[in-house]
């Protein structure tokens, strides 16, 4: 059952909101950059330096503690994802990493003249990984274009790039740009179909909805905890076949089986048991309850962009389909540079974020050589904040 979100009670879990600079409080409109942390991450980072501070593998209580706590975060990952089973949660340094790891495993697999889909949609994490063992291993890239001005993907274009020799597609789940949801399940039967592989970025959903891995049917999936309000770390969800199958690249003492066999070296296990706690607090909230509140949030900010002489959304602005998208919106204005937008706000400490945030492949379909401006909200943001955000544009 959904339930309404009480902003107070959120609020006072994330102490970095209450902080104060040059006077005020900030407005973190930077969150799909990464999200402040609630109070039972920062415990459970500095609870694990007191309390069981080893390396793995070990006889003795630290080591074992250390190796328990892992071995139940990956518990609460796979829940968080409904992973069939935690062997099928690999956790590493980052989402770019993981991908680049998990592209070359898939590349020994592949031959000169095979093809990979991409979409001009996708973070370049999702681009440069595929591109690179495409010129590694004489590969042809195929592209599948969006549709304007709403920016959703064109499930047409995805179908005319297919071909007998379509191994791989990457798909993003929702875009760190425009916002956009794809509609990764209809996309995993279509990659099915014509016998590829479907790896899909979940950087930019995993914080706004609920994700289900074994409903999606997608082959891998990736995603970023320091973007779900946990720390630094990278997710990759594998169906357990691939990941004991493929050749993965490692030292040769370390474990040949999934998970391990994809975790090379020494992981930071502090940050680990930090995702474990973000996890706990998601699972906790709720993802429907989320998703609820969140729509409330940006159906309030795209009211005040369209109110704003000069402003320019790109993406869905419909209220009726906010649900085909999250909080995230990119917006340029008439007569300003994303960059002096940016700095505008940033006097009056409200973060956004300016550029490309590594979506080139968009922005140069939008033909924007100096990006946009991206206001990102999340479950902890109010309306008091938008109206803040306003009452700065108005002074620009």
């Amino acid at each position: 059952m959904t339930h309404s979100l009480d902003s107070a009670v959120v609020r006072s879990h994330f102490p970095a909101l209450h902080v104060q600079r040059n006077g005020v409080t900030p407005v973190f409109f930077d969150n799909p950059a990464g999200t402040q942390v609630p109070q039972r991450v920062i415990d459970a980072v500095s609870g694990y330096y007191l309390k069981m501070n080893a390396n793995s593998g070990g006889a003795f209580a630290t080591s074992r503690d250390s190796d328990a706590m892992v071995s139940a975060t990956r518990e609460k990952i796979a829940r968080f994802l409904n992973a069939n089973s935690s062997k099928e949660i690999v956790i590493g340094p980052n989402m770019t990493t993981l991908n680049f790891a998990l592209s070359r495993a898939l590349a020994q697999t592949l031959s000169a003249g095979d093809e990979i889909v991409l979409t001009r949609m996708d973070h370049d994490a999702n681009v440069a990984p595929w591109l690179r063992i495409a010129q590694d291993r004489g590969l042809t890239v195929r592209w599948v274009d969006i549709i304007e001005p709403e920016c959703t993907l064109d499930l047409d274009s995805l179908e005319a790039a297919l071909t007998e020799r379509t191994k791989i597609v990457a798909t993003v789940h929702a875009s760190n740009a425009v916002g956009t949801i794809n509609p990764i399940r209809q996309i995993a039967q279509i990659a099915k179909a014509a016998g590829a592989y479907y790896v899909v970025d979940a950087v930019q959903s995993a914080p706004h909805v609920p994700i289900d891995v074994q409903a999606i049917g997608c082959d891998f999936l990736l995603c970023s905890a320091y973007k779900f309000f946990g720390p630094h770390a990278g997710i990759l969800y594998g169906r357990y076949d691939l990941l004991a199958s493929l050749p993965a690249y490692k030292v040769r003492p370390s474990n040949d089986v999934p998970p391990y066999r994809w975790e090379t070296g020494t992981p930071a296990f502090e940050l680990i048991a930090g995702v474990g706690a973000a996890v706990d607090y998601l699972l906790e909230t709720g993802m429907e309850n989320i998703v609820a509140h969140e729509q409330d949030l940006v159906a309030h900010l795209i009211d005040v962009l369209e109110s704003i002489r000069g402003v320019r959304i790109a993406g869905i602005t419909d209220r009726a389909r906010l649900n085909q998208r999250v909080p995230t919106v990119v917006f340029s204005m008439e007569g300003y540079t994303p960059t002096e937008i940016a700095e505008h706000l940033a006097k009056s400490e409200i973060y956004v974020w300016d550029g490309n945030y590594y979506a080139v492949e968009i922005m140069a379909r939008l033909n924007k050589p100096d990006g946009m401006v991206r206001v990102g909200l999340a479950h902890y943001n109010t309306h008091a904040e938008i109206d803040r955000f306003a009452e700065a544009m108005g002074r620009i």
